[in-house]
């Protein structure tokens, strides 16, 4: 690429030649005149000079990683390095922030957990930081750009599940424990399976949140983190070898199919119906989902019916396959993350073989349970990074934007919207790492009982923390916040979705009275003296 000087851009500043200069790279906007979305005159008025100031008062620097290869020329004094092909630069990228006593991310104060500044802490080791590393590097170079478009398009590309499942981030995501003998490839960055703990999943997933799109997030791992756990703790021996390995390889795709248009937080009264043939080898299956993550798109349904009697005893789980006559799907317009695949399902007459039980016949209710701990778990931390993404974008804009003649960040009010912002969102991420905590060494048995209650609690104490920083940054931001893409895209996106973090899973309303309930039992359970 070539070298050239400030007067050599200067003389290209006429609509038909237009050379501008952003951060020491020199582009050819010429041909982009009539796609910027600010008109073509915005770019005449900077051309052949240095932009880059003009560019960051108006600008998302995700642009330039998607743009800006096509319009690079070269740079300022010396040479520009031609940037990387996608898939290889997510693949060979530099680990960096691996060692203790390294720093990782931009250090913006309360914009990353404690950890990435390199504090102390008891849950996180050398594997944890070459992971985040590793994880940071696929979601900027494979993800990161192309969001806006996703969600726009209200889908994920299937090549994405496939470099996922390759980068080995997809088995990263069904629970606490290494899938060995499903996973498509190792464990990433050299991890023994046996040093795989519930803080590796935290990292992938964090790191993945900070694309600040739920409906990125839910399209690659939404359906596949809730609705293949069932299969991999309660499926025979001959569907999960079936099944796992297929979607954890990013061939086929799976969700979990309990909500219906008659319940939803009332699991135990579920209308959905699987009838036993007389000869006893199929369940005939009728009934409706609603809201279904991924539904549009998936190839197996793990689907709560009723093959007994009324309430809790008479639930069970089945394998639905997409093949199965009587399958059909549609998708669901929302507020919110729009390439999730949300869809209604229905189900008329459609014949299951009972081999596709999952668990025991009417003790479904168990395995469903079972697996809320952990999708509220997966919501309270995606939820978490949405809120620091959501203050992070704040804190940056408040450091470029002036407002009566000086920094946003420099008036009191606005530095007071951030201290709130901070200290929920350290309160709710440390109360998130001691219950991952004691889900990786306590009982599974009494993780039941025990857990149960907190992690409801922590759930709905994530999803406030969420819709608070989202409105505080949509505030902070003003007319930005209200328009798609832009400076504020990631905020605007997220505001729009603060109402599928706070209702799916168990509402807030729901979560608050389950966790002090719960937890009142397990206090008497225990011999409380109250």
């Amino acid at each position: 690429m070539a070298s050239f000087t400030v007067e050599q851009v200067a003389q290209h500043n006429k609509e038909s030649d237009v050379w501008i200069i952003v951060h020491g790279k020199v582009y050819d906007v010429t041909n982009f005149l009539a796609d910027h979305p600010g008109g073509k005159k915005v770019l005449l008025k900077v051309a052949g000079t240095d932009a880059s100031k003009q560019f960051d008062q108006f600008h998302n620097a995700a642009v330039l990683d998607k743009f800006g290869p096509d319009l690079l020329k070269g740079s300022i004094g010396g040479a520009a390095e031609v940037p990387a092909p996608v898939a290889e630069a997510a693949a060979d990228a530099e680990l960096v922030g691996t060692e203790s006593g390294e720093s990782f991310g931009d250090l913006v104060p309360f914009g990353d957990p404690y950890w990435y500044q390199d504090w102390g802490s008891p849950f996180y080791n050398q594997t944890h930081r070459k992971l985040r590393s590793y994880v940071r590097n696929f979601v900027e170079k494979e993800i990161m750009p192309f969001c806006h478009e996703w969600d726009e398009a209200k889908a994920v590309p299937k090549s994405l599940f496939k470099k996922a499942a390759q980068a080995g981030l997809l088995p990263c995501m069904v629970g606490s424990h290494w899938p060995t003998e499903y996973a498509p490839v190792p464990p990433p960055v050299g991890i023994k399976p046996e040093e795989f703990d519930a803080f590796h999943p935290l990292v992938v997933c964090d790191e993945l949140c900070r694309t600040g799109s739920g409906g990125v997030a839910w399209g690659l791992v939404g359906g596949m983190g809730i609705g293949l756990p069932p299969i991999i703790h309660f499926g025979s021996p001959e569907m999960k070898a079936r099944v796992v390995p297929q979607v954890l390889s990013g061939d086929k795709f799976i969700c979990l199919a309990i909500t219906e248009p008659y319940a939803g937080s009332d699991v135990a009264n579920l209308k959905c119906e699987a009838k036993k043939t007389p000869d006893g080898k199929h369940f005939i299956v009728n009934g409706e989902k609603k809201w279904i993550t991924n539904g549009v798109f998936a190839d197996y349904f793990t689907v709560a019916c009723r093959t007994g009697d009324e309430g809790m005893g008479g639930l069970s789980l089945l394998l639905i396959e997409r093949t199965m006559p009587g399958v059909t799907t549609r998708q669901m317009n929302c507020s919110g993350v729009w390439a999730s695949g949300t869809s209604y399902v229905t189900f008329e007459d459609v014949k299951v073989p009972v081999e596709n039980l999952i668990g025991k016949e009417n003790k479904g209710f168990k395995c469903i349970m079972y697996n809320f701990n952990n999708e509220r778990m997966g919501i309270a931390m995606q939820a978490t990074r949405f809120a620091r993404v959501c203050y992070e974008d704040a804190m940056k804009y408040a450091h470029k934007r002036k407002t009566f003649g000086k920094l946003l960040i420099d008036h009191p009010v606005i530095r007071n919207k951030f201290a709130h912002m901070a200290r929920k969102i350290e309160a709710t991420h440390a109360w998130m790492e001691i219950l991952l905590y004691q889900s990786q060494t306590m009982d599974p048995d009494l993780q039941m009982l025990k857990l149960g209650g907190p992690v409801a609690l922590l759930k709905a104490q994530s999803t406030q923390t969420f819709e608070y920083c989202a409105r505080e940054a949509a505030q902070i931001f003003g007319g930005l916040a209200y328009s798609r893409g832009g400076q504020a895209e990631r905020v605007e996106r997220l505001y729009r979705e603060v109402r599928a973090y706070a209702i799916p899973g168990g509402s807030e309303e729901i979560m608050l009275e389950l966790g002090i309930r719960q937890s009142l039992k397990v206090a008497e359970f225990m011999g409380s003296k109250m």
